[in-house]
């Protein structure tokens, strides 16, 4: 999860440049705002069946596929043409590998030895990675007193989700902290978005696209190094997998974007807090994972927590002339 979207899904580059006004939508904004939470929620358990059956390179190589296939057809619909120049190129590179490519593998591995629960949760410390970073990283972004204390409120959940004071007992160490790592992962690529490619001149469309389109390329790389080709494609993963990329990474990304440009980033960035509640309802439910107390307690904790370090002002307003003003 990034500082403005979620994780597992598929958080893209974007730019700053202005827009037109966003065209009147068939379908009213919290009716897709509630379908980019379930597709969002419903990631971790298509991740958990997808490893059932394929090696996590594998299922993250093939939800890149399918999420890019969609991208592209979009892009087709609408004519846009991918950007141009290397030096764009190379910034959507790094964003791609810290912003899909890294985290959806370290998803997948993780699910081997998590549960989809888990994940969702720590999926949820995203954007108290992001405060943590942007102090350091952003000169803009100044601690306050509430950011603070949401930081040390949230990591004080991820303690209880994890039983600290069990010592650990009966978790996997190393699938929670590739998970954590994966939350961690998506801030550093946003803050590298924001520093490198907030005003290309570029749609949203043509520079997601190309970054779904570059971290393909990275994992199709990758997975061969490290895979060996399947003796066999179950169905049930095998359609676990294509769903998680034509909904959960190309269908939710084009979703997402819609959001952000008819209600704004500070609204469309709440999917977040929905994302574990519904992670956690679908282990539950649907693969019968178990849950003890100090889960959900962790989990409202830690977003607790998030919601405290999200500034209130999303960023610094345009002025608008006084004559312009006076006529609002």
């Amino acid at each position: 999860m990034s500082t403005v979207t979620p994780a597992s899904a598929a958080p893209a580059a974007t730019t700053d440049t202005p827009s037109a006004a966003p065209p009147r939508r068939a379908l009213d904004w919290r009716v897709r705002f509630g379908v980019l939470s379930l597709i969002w929620g419903f990631s971790f358990l298509l991740i958990k069946v997808g490893t059932d059956g394929y090696a996590p390179f594998q299922v993250t190589l093939g939800r890149l596929v399918f999420g890019t296939l969609v991208l592209a057809a979009a892009m087709a619909v609408k004519r846009e043409r991918l950007p141009r120049g290397a030096r764009t190129w190379g910034h959507l590179a790094v964003a791609a590998f810290f912003l899909n490519a890294l985290p959806f593998s370290l998803f997948a591995f993780a699910e081997e030895t998590i549960p989809s629960t888990l994940a969702g949760i720590c999926n949820a410390t995203s954007p108290l990675w992001g405060m943590a970073l942007s102090l350091v990283a952003l000169s803009e972004d100044r601690p306050t007193r509430r950011r603070v204390a949401g930081l040390g409120l949230g990591f004080l959940g991820v303690l209880t989700v994890l039983g600290v004071w069990q010592g650990f007992h009966g978790l996997d160490l190393t699938g929670t902290v590739m998970a954590l790592l994966a939350s961690f992962s998506y801030p550093v690529g946003w803050i590298h978005v924001r520093r490198t490619l907030a005003r290309t001149g570029h749609s949203h469309l043509s520079m997601t696209g190309a970054q779904l389109l570059l971290a393909t390329v990275q994992l199709a790389v990758v997975t061969p190094l490290f895979t060996s080709w399947p003796h066999g494609f179950p169905v049930l993963p095998l359609l676990s997998v294509v769903a998680l990329g034509t909904l959960g990474t190309g269908l939710a990304v084009l979703i997402q974007y819609g959001l952000v440009a008819e209600v704004g980033p500070t609204t469309a960035q709440m999917v977040t807090y929905f994302i574990p509640v519904i992670a956690t309802a679908a282990g539950v439910a649907v693969l019968g994972e178990s849950l003890s107390w100090s889960t959900p307690v962790g989990a409202v904790i830690v977003l607790a927590g998030a919601a405290l370090t999200q500034p209130r002002n999303r960023g610094p307003r345009m002025r608008e002339p006084r004559r312009l003003r006076r006529q609002a």
